[in-house]
């Protein structure tokens, strides 16, 4: 027989085990209901303890996701600080606020671990110049010329997004001599770089080497022996969006920065040209929608509204327009009230059609794909594949016409508006964006409410208007 002692040490043993298991239990919940829980209780320990093991990234998200008197408490009780890297990764809806709730000193600290051209995608979003005027204070005099002179720049240029931090060496050099002068300039080499520039004594780029070829190669071989074809410079005023695209087009991974007499500024890496690739993705998505491009879900109420409204507003004024075509056919409507039962699926159809054309549109536009040189081409597929969908549901809405209410004339009635419908939806999806942007508009911004309008107008008039005609 057992002890009743060792089953009574057995148990005692197992307990701290069993806590364990509900400790680890409770951590698999969404950490933001632990750490909220902590910031109510007003734990420093719980907080520290949560965001010890988090990412930059996540402690960024998580700051996001918190509402302002969170953050706030949650600032205040955590011990640890908002490193540069947390900053960076800021929304910028919410980072100026943080930056507001961090002491001076603070945030000295955090921008002087920052690149460059971090420091000025702080800076240049700043409302608060005193803001803006302990950042530059906390930097060197090299790094705060280098800030300056990038914001002299245009905003979204070329010469915003680079970092100054270069590291080039001359064409003539060999690997050897080049591994000798990296080792020499440890202590101020760029944190993360990809390739060495080779510069001509005028220190302009003339191509540069990658790390896995210079390590890779005998230390007497010279380095324009080795230099990458995939070379190529963008002058600094050059569209930031123009530069993403070529680092996705090209597989670039760096890419050097020349002034006006193709002297080497800076470089541009890839981890800046992702993230323009994905904000104007965002961005697109956003405007297609009547959203704000710099809306995000840690706005305030007011800058909601305030950014939504113009285009509700829009929005408000197209569909008033939908409606005085369908008063035009007022008498029409008291006759055969059948019609305000179906009038609704035409435009709705239509408007789905053409926000699938349109969306289709932007974003080949976006990425350079629909060009002038086969526009007319997807125009047709557009338009052909609406006339096929409009068949398809013609026949479909032909027999729901004549099954719920008995008219043959009614369902050719919808049949027909369908196939007109659909087909102007998707030439409208296409057509639209396309102009606008030959007129300089942004076709994500605007086209929404253009390709709407004309399919609820073409709608409403194509469906009442052969009512009008066979119907009575």
């Amino acid at each position: 027989m057992s002890d009743p002692h060792d089953d009574l040490d057995s148990a005692e043993g197992a307990r701290p085990e069993e806590e364990e298991r509900e400790e680890e239990q409770e951590l698999d919940q969404p950490r933001i209901r632990l750490i909220a829980r902590a910031i109510e209780a007003e734990d420093g320990a719980a907080v520290d303890a949560l965001l010890e093991p988090l990412h930059e990234a996540d402690i960024a998200d998580l700051l996001e996701q918190l509402g302002d008197v969170q953050r706030r408490r949650l600032l205040q009780l955590w011990s640890g600080s908002i490193d540069g890297e947390i900053l960076s990764e800021l929304d910028e809806s919410i980072r100026e606020e943080v930056l507001d709730d961090l002491p001076d000193a603070e945030v000295a600290t955090a921008v002087r671990e920052l690149e460059t051209d971090d420091i000025v995608d702080l800076i240049e979003n700043l409302e608060d110049s005193s803001r803006t005027g302990v950042i530059l204070g906390a930097l060197d005099e090299a790094d705060r010329y280098a800030v300056e002179q990038a914001l002299a720049f245009p905003e979204y240029s070329a010469g915003r997004l680079m970092q100054r931090e270069v590291v080039t060496a001359p064409s003539h050099w060999t690997v050897g001599q080049a591994i000798d002068h990296l080792r020499a300039s440890r202590d101020v080499l760029p944190e993360q770089f990809y390739h060495v520039i080779l510069v001509d004594p005028r220190f302009r780029p003339v191509g540069y080497v990658t790390l896995g070829k210079l390590l890779s190669s005998d230390r007497d071989t010279e380095l324009s022996e080795i230099e990458e074809d995939s070379f190529r410079t963008f002058e600094a005023t050059e569209p930031e969006g123009d530069v993403a695209y070529a680092f996705s087009q090209y597989h670039l991974i760096s890419a050097p920065v020349v002034d006006e007499n193709d002297r080497l500024l800076g470089i541009v890496t890839i981890d800046d040209a992702v993230r323009i690739l994905d904000e104007e993705a965002e961005e697109d998505i956003l405007r297609l929608a009547g959203v704000d491009a710099e809306e995000s879900i840690a706005n305030r109420t007011r800058d909601v509204v305030r950014r939504r409204f113009p285009w509700l507003a829009v929005n408000l004024v197209t569909a008033v327009l939908a409606s005085l075509v369908i008063a035009q056919f007022e008498e029409v409507l008291q006759q055969i009230v059948a019609l305000a039962v179906l009038m609704p699926i035409v435009a709705s159809m239509g408007g789905n059609a053409g926000t699938q054309s349109l969306t289709v549109a932007v974003r080949a536009l976006a990425t350079r794909d629909l060009t002038g040189a086969n526009v007319w081409r997807v125009i047709r597929r557009e338009v052909t594949a609406g006339l096929v969908n409009g068949l398809i549901f013609a026949v479909i809405m032909a027999l729901v016409g004549l099954a719920w209410f008995g008219s043959p004339v009614l369902g050719a009635v919808i049949a027909v508006a369908m196939v007109i419908n659909l087909v102007v939806a998707g030439l409208a999806g296409v057509g639209i964006p396309v102009v606008l942007e030959k007129l300089g508009v942004d076709p994500a911004l605007a086209s929404g409410a253009f390709v709407t309008t004309v399919t609820d107008v073409v709608g409403f008039f194509a469906f009442l208007g052969l009512a009008a005609a066979w119907m009575l």
